[in-house]
């Protein structure tokens, strides 16, 4: 049995005129709400061994968060395939993880999260920024895991719970 922690970028500002949105920064609020999700992680014992995130500015900055507020030391992996990417490019990272690692968590871009964690749940869930899913996969090795595949959401956290 592995877990699955998807989580939604943190709230980021609208970009400034001639900004992409690639570029996109996390905002005041955005900041506040990573921290405070770190700390309900930390509470909860469910510190990821890896994290997987999207190259865009805002989830990189949440991961930035992420990492400092609890104390992460293990390893983090930005691609930019998470970023406009199609649901396969997110089931693709899960899968080339190595098996040693039991804890996953996968920070990325609506509306690909929400319909990941529909097809592996069964649950159609609103995935506001900075929240996060937490699935149990039933699989020994994350090659094994699909769409088809029947996970339990064992735990769902928005910022404003």
């Amino acid at each position: 049995m592995k877990t699955l922690i998807l989580m939604r970028h943190a709230k980021s500002s609208i970009g400034e005129k001639n900004q992409e949105d690639w570029d996109r920064p996390v905002n005041k609020r955005g900041r506040k709400n990573a921290l405070a999700m770190a700390k309900l992680l930390k509470e909860k014992d469910a510190v990821p061994q890896v994290i997987v995130a999207s190259a865009a500015l805002r989830v990189r900055q949440t991961a930035e968060l992420l990492i400092e507020e609890l104390s992460f030391r293990g390893d983090i992996h930005y691609l930019a395939s998470l970023y406009r990417g199609e649901l396969d490019a997110y089931l693709t990272a899960v899968q080339s993880m190595p098996d040693g690692v039991d804890c996953l968590m996968v920070i990325g871009h609506n509306p690909m999260l929400e319909g990941l964690l529909q097809l592996l749940s069964g649950k159609v869930e609103s995935l506001p920024t900075a929240s996060i899913a937490y699935l149990k996969v039933p699989v020994e090795h994350w090659r094994d895991l699909t769409f088809d595949t029947q996970s339990e959401l064992a735990n769902f956290w928005k910022p404003k719970d």
